[in-house]
């Protein structure tokens, strides 16, 4: 996703910066559970814990070499721990890593989307308390029908939003699983304990069963559902688009001091940021089929699905984001026309 679009918060998320820093929370507490089961020396989780870092640039170098993210990783962290490090990634997989820091950062992303539409659900409500006896006239098939009131119309989204917030939370909940199960996802060599502690004390459950990875209809799932919030932001937006245009003007979105509509036609004052949250609808709807096409992975595992997700999965979360500021900020700053 274009930079220019992506707000502190959620950049701070997807940061290399923030992703290992989850890869080395998981390594570390997967040493803490291994020398629990007394797998590992105490002295030596010590050392770990106490000299772990890494180098975002320094993993860069590595993994041109290596060819392998983790390995460019662990490689680094063994370079500020020491012999010590012999026991970082003991047992584990690559994938026990990658996915379940996967989930955190998911689950991290969905909590601020989900603070995000509670934001718009609040603007909603006001706008909706504000013109609950503004009268305009209600429209089917786009032909005048009965009157309604504008706050009718806005205590509408007001209860979709809630539906949104709910299938976001069950979204955050079927992505807030972890797997420390090592290769295919037989425990054969790693304790089931290990993946018990480490799930624990980042937030996560268990996954029931897994292969080498975790099942990707928690992550279709996840991003359908960013897709189905996208679409009702589409037409909310749709709909003020429609209600802005010049032979109706019942409002209009916010037009600020020293904002242009047209290098030709000074006049225009258009619905850009409407228009906009409605082609960037199309992108999350674009991102969700991909996620469905991921869930189908040959065996065990394969990793068919990692390419696509390192671009759908930031960027839908940075889209739904951005759209959900903007519309926020429509509807805080709408024009109403009662008028009209």
């Amino acid at each position: 996703m274009i930079d220019r679009y992506t707000l502190p918060e959620m950049k701070k998320i997807w940061s290399e910066e923030n992703k290992f820093s989850k890869w080395l929370d998981i390594e570390i507490l997967a040493c803490e559970a291994l020398a629990e089961l007394g797998q590992v020396p105490r002295e030596a989780v010590a050392e770990i814990k106490k000299k772990a870092g890494f180098d975002v640039r320094r993993i860069a170098e590595i993994e041109a070499v290596t060819n392998h993210d983790v390995i460019a990783f662990t490689t680094n962290v063994a370079e500020y721990v020491g012999d010590a490090a012999r026991y970082i990634h003991l047992g584990l997989t690559s994938s026990d890593v990658v996915d379940t820091a996967l989930s955190v950062l998911m689950r991290e992303a969905g909590l601020h989307l989900l603070e995000r539409l509670r934001q718009l659900r609040q603007a909603l409500l006001e706008k909706a308390g504000e013109h609950r006896k503004t009268v305009m006239i209600g429209r089917t098939h786009g032909i005048h029908a009965e009157p309604i009131t504008f706050g009718l119309k806005m205590l509408l989204w007001v209860a979709e939003t809630a539906r949104n917030i709910q299938r976001m939370e069950r979204a955050v909940e079927a992505v807030s699983v972890g797997k420390i199960s090592g290769a295919v996802g037989t425990y054969a060599n790693i304790d089931p304990r290990v993946e018990a502690y480490v799930c624990a004390r980042l937030g996560l459950k268990p996954a029931r069963v897994s292969t080498q990875v975790l099942q990707r209809d928690r992550h279709a799932e996840y991003l359908t559902t960013i897709a189905v919030i996208g679409s009702s932001l589409d037409k909310f937006a749709t709909e003020l688009r429609s209600l802005q245009r010049t032979d109706i003007l019942e409002v209009e979105e916010p037009f600020k001091k020293g904002q242009k509509g047209s290098s030709a036609m000074p006049h225009k004052r258009n619905p850009i940021t409407g228009e906009r949250i409605s082609g960037l609808a199309r992108l999350l709807r674009g991102n969700a089929l991909a996620a469905m096409e991921n869930v189908a992975l040959w065996n065990e595992r394969d990793i068919s699905h990692s390419s696509v997700e390192r671009v759908i999965i930031p960027d839908s979360t940075i889209i739904l984001d951005y759209m959900l500021v903007k519309l926020t900020g429509i509807i805080s700053g709408l024009m109403v026309y009662p008028e009209n």
